[in-house]
């Protein structure tokens, strides 16, 4: 029987308080053990700034919550941002950034950004993706249904960075029929590394439950999650579920060395599909 515990490889918590710099989460590729993804999270009081310089690494900043400025070398925007809480549910803004940039993002209110970095390759100027740019749809059916919020879908430019944001309504499943992304075999399927930051509505006493496994079970974790942690999956199924009561959010970044999503259904579960 698989355990039920929090695993320290898998889940990531957020920092008790915020570093001088407003950084609550940081995950590189190398404390994640992969290749491909990076992905912090900050949270700036009004006045405070991010600033990163992007290297080799093409990178995206979603604001979660609250109004920025923003700035590249060669582009700026001001007052973006709108709601001040993603179970608002608005679609986010979000500055695309290729590497070999820079980016400084000003808090006008609190503000809550996510980082999210991969691999680039140069290939696509820095642009403001707007909440219009965002393609939302519904997925899934009854219990499996959840709503999307594709920031940077395969059809969207980057060079090898996925941003999806996930809204589970209480009760609810997603990620489900559970699916992997592990093996680079084109065209059946593709190697995606991929993180979930989740964001729970209560937030002072819900909690949503994440497993990640494989078809051998030589990984099969049954992960217990609160607000503001991050789940990784570098291999395997990765299914959510959302308590009755609680309403879960979370925001997905993949990448891999193919920008194509191409997934393989855990058989047992795949009748499920309509």
């Amino acid at each position: 029987m698989s355990k039920i515990k929090n695993k320290p490889e898998l889940l990531v918590p957020a920092k008790t308080e915020a570093d001088q710099d407003g950084n609550v989460i940081r995950i590189t590729p190398e404390s994640a053990g992969w290749e491909y993804i990076g992905f912090e999270v900050y949270k700036l009081k009004e006045g405070q700034v991010f600033e990163a310089a992007t290297g080799e690494r093409e990178m995206a900043v979603v604001l979660l919550s609250g109004r920025a400025n923003a700035a590249t070398r060669s582009k700026s925007w001001e007052n973006i941002g709108k709601r001040m809480s993603v179970f608002e549910k608005t679609p986010a803004y979000t500055v695309y950034i290729p590497n070999g940039d820079e980016v400084k993002v000003e808090a006008i209110t609190y503000l809550e950004i996510a980082v999210c970095t991969s691999p680039g390759k140069g290939t696509y100027e820095a642009r403001l993706i707007k909440p219009e740019d965002v393609d939302v749809a519904t997925r899934g059916y009854g219990r499996i249904e959840r709503e999307i919020h594709g920031i940077l879908p395969e059809d969207k430019p980057a060079d090898s960075l996925f941003v999806i944001e996930v809204f589970t309504p209480q009760g609810n499943w997603s990620s489900y029929p559970p699916h992997k992304h592990d093996e680079d075999n084109f065209p059946h399927e593709t190697y995606l590394e991929e993180t979930y930051y989740h964001k729970i509505n209560p937030a002072d006493r819900g909690f949503a439950v994440q497993r990640v496994y494989t078809d051998d079970r030589s990984l099969d974790e049954t992960i217990i999650i609160r607000d503001g942690q991050t789940v990784l999956v570098p291999k395997g199924y990765h299914p959510v579920s959302a308590p009755p009561g609680y309403d879960l959010y979370y925001l997905n970044v993949m990448a891999g060395p193919i920008r194509k999503w191409q997934f393989t259904n855990d058989k047992d579960h795949e009748w499920l599909l309509k």
